[in-house]
């Protein structure tokens, strides 16, 4: 009986020891999803056959017997074919206000909104910043429930977040909850690098892009954008674009009906620890100035190359990547304080800032970012015009393989410096079109990719397995 007692007294220490304490504190989501569901939403996206990229069919010598079958006989006339992708978003304003991303309605000619109580609206695009990706879409609807935006510069990691969106396109109002990994994150396609990404662990997948990111306390802190991975499903590495950003390019967009940018005028790169010794610097922190525009705001107030720029306004700068997000979301004309270390002294310099011209924001918008191929197992990139003049490529037209990453592309042969002329019977335009065309691959499929090697064109057949 002793023995007994003993053993009792035992598990009820345990049992309110530190751990399971602290099973007993994690957060019940089931009210915040009741609350915020309604005012998440699916989004359709359809570019017509008129504006959809063209498919064209190869000649009957072009094609391999095999791959006949595929491409049905040369010459035989093909009925035009819409592309319809999909995502999220959230309502913002009882009177029709939509958040999403630019990559979800990017290019679409048709948006079509559906709400959790079955109800389908035609939205109108009011505006999209592809530098943010985040697009503002209205419907035609009165006394719509809301969501209530947080402040995304309070995040910590560790922090408990969740998500509710549509993954793979008609899973409606899928909610996946995880924590903040980390904040500041620095986005891997190089047209996005004025956004300091949250990095969360919430099972992110197709669709759920443009749906929210909320706190504990049922508040929007973010718009799930990306995922990083090599499979293209979810790995445990999602991005979502901070609410204050977008809430600021949404009113840009509503106002004024683009997002304007400050700009600097340098070129930077980060400080390296050799670097960071030879300035006499304890850390390697900042960014180093490697280059100054001619006629820029950087050059009127006096920052040099070699400078290492190590505050913005009173924001430390610890890496390079810090320092894009803060100049962009500080208003052209403003006078800006710049921090900066030159030859071991420190200088304070009063930068008044340029706008960031419309046409770098289209050549960011359209540079050559990695795109996945997701269960292939390739990474690609839009070639630059210096690349397509090399490559001998028309305006337009084909992706070079920059990585072999998985089992299918490593079967078929493909290699890196491969250009990618098709998929199937469509032409391949730039890496972000391939990522769509290949998109809905799963194990057992085939895919036909017209490859180009050195001057010669050929087929090859890529087939995931289960598993890969």
């Amino acid at each position: 009986m002793k023995s007994l007692s003993v053993l009792l007294a035992s598990l009820m220490l345990l049992l309110s020891g530190p751990v399971f304490g602290q099973l007993a504190n994690l957060p019940d989501f089931t009210e915040l999803v009741e609350a915020a569901s309604p005012a998440v939403v699916n989004i359709e996206a359809t570019r017509t056959a008129q504006s959809a990229p063209s498919m064209r069919t190869p000649d009957g010598e072009e094609v391999p017997e095999f791959f006949r079958r595929f491409f049905g006989q040369p010459g035989m006339p093909r009925a035009p074919q819409d592309q319809i992708s999909g995502g999220s978003g959230f309502i913002i304003s009882g009177d029709g206000d939509i958040l999403t991303n630019h990559h979800v309605i990017d290019g679409a000619d048709i948006v079509v909104v559906r709400l959790p109580d079955r109800r389908e609206f035609e939205a109108k695009v009011i505006g999209s910043d592809p530098l943010s990706d985040v697009a503002l879409l209205r419907i035609e609807a009165k006394d719509l429930p809301t969501l209530k935006i947080g402040n995304s510069g309070a995040l910590k990691a560790g922090q408990w977040v969740m998500a509710i969106g549509s993954p793979f396109g008609f899973l409606e109002n899928t909610v996946t909850a995880g924590i903040v990994s980390g904040i500041g994150r620095r986005s891997l396609d190089p047209s996005q690098n004025y956004v300091p990404f949250i990095q969360t662990d919430v099972a992110i997948n197709r669709g759920n892009s443009g749906g929210p990111l909320l706190n504990t306390d049922g508040e929007v802190v973010g718009i799930n954008s990306q995922i990083f991975s090599n499979s293209g499903g979810f790995m445990g590495v999602s991005f979502a674009i901070p609410i204050d950003v977008a809430m600021n390019a949404a009113r840009q967009i509503k106002e004024i009906g683009r997002v304007r940018r400050g700009q600097l005028g340098v070129i930077v790169q980060q400080v390296t620890r050799e670097a960071a010794r030879s300035f006499g610097m304890r850390r390697s922190v900042g960014a180093l100035v490697s280059d100054v525009l001619p006629d820029s705001a950087a050059e009127r107030a006096g920052i040099e190359i070699g400078d290492v720029i190590l505050e913005f306004n009173g924001t430390e700068i610890v890496q390079s990547s810090d320092l894009p997000p803060v100049v962009g979301a500080t208003a052209p004309g403003t006078d800006a304080r710049v921090l900066v270390l030159r030859a071991g002294e420190r200088k304070t310099l009063t930068v008044k800032l340029d706008e960031l011209p419309s046409d770098q924001i289209a050549a960011a918008a359209a540079a050559a970012g990695p795109g996945s191929g997701g269960a292939l197992g390739v990474v690609v990139e839009t070639p630059s015009a210096q690349m397509r003049d090399e490559l001998g490529l028309p305006d337009g037209e084909g992706v070079l393989v920059s990585e072999v990453t998985g089992a299918a592309a490593r079967r078929a042969g493909l290699r890196p410096g491969d250009v990618i002329l098709r998929v199937g019977r469509a032409v391949v335009t730039d890496h972000r079109q391939f990522a769509r065309l290949v998109e809905d691959t799963e194990a057992g499929d085939t895919v036909m990719l017209l490859v180009r090697r050195g001057d010669q064109n050929q087929f090859l057949a890529l087939s995931p397995r289960e598993g890969e």
